[in-house]
């Protein structure tokens, strides 16, 4: 039985090292994709005429010359949405790196999940509101369907966030649990 548990705790390491290789590699590319976003939007702030081809063949010219402050709002939810992901993926990174499995109820690993918790809610909740304007604004006539890819998945992050709060209760619990087993022992 003993051997069982360390072939398990072996499985779960190996398990824990590949996510985090995956984790790092998504936070990579978020990292890559904020950055052009941000480079692409400071230069078009320098050169309107580069707006045809913005990053992922984003074409928001005829938005910037009918109505400026809506490519700024539009593009704003962009990168915020962009940033917060790659922040999401830096706290996701943070947690795996310090989470001891032997001892997995932590203040920290509570915490990291509570901040996780809050982001994921964050993007979904910008999500839903990207989408809601950019929808309004498409009935009025104006061509930023293609800014939909950007935002997609609202509801989905809205979701997680409601099972990661499940996931940092059972986490606060757990910690209350091991301070009073550690108190009557």
């Amino acid at each position: 039985m003993c051997h069982k548990i360390k072939y398990m705790t072996k499985n779960s390491a190996l398990v824990f090292k590949f996510l985090e290789v995956v984790v790092w590699i998504i936070f990579v590319g978020l990292c890559i994709e904020t950055g052009a976003l941000v480079v692409n939007f400071v230069y078009s702030l320098f050169n309107p005429l580069a707006l045809k081809n913005l990053y992922n063949k984003l074409d928001l010219s005829d938005l910037y010359q009918r109505k400026q402050y809506l490519f700024f709002l539009f593009y704003g939810f962009i990168l915020s949405i962009s940033f917060l992901k790659a922040f999401l993926f830096y706290e996701v990174i943070k947690l795996i790196g310090k989470l001891d499995l032997q001892m997995p109820f932590s203040v920290f690993v509570s915490n990291q999940i509570s901040q996780i918790r809050t982001l994921t809610f964050t993007i979904g909740l910008l999500s839903i509101i990207a989408t809601r304007v950019v929808n309004n604004f498409s009935k009025k006539g104006f061509e930023v369907s293609q800014l939909n890819e950007y935002w997609t998945d609202g509801k989905a992050f809205i979701l997680m966030s409601a099972v990661l709060f499940i996931i940092a209760t059972i986490f606060k619990r757990g910690i209350e649990l091991q301070s009073e087993n550690d108190l009557t022992v």
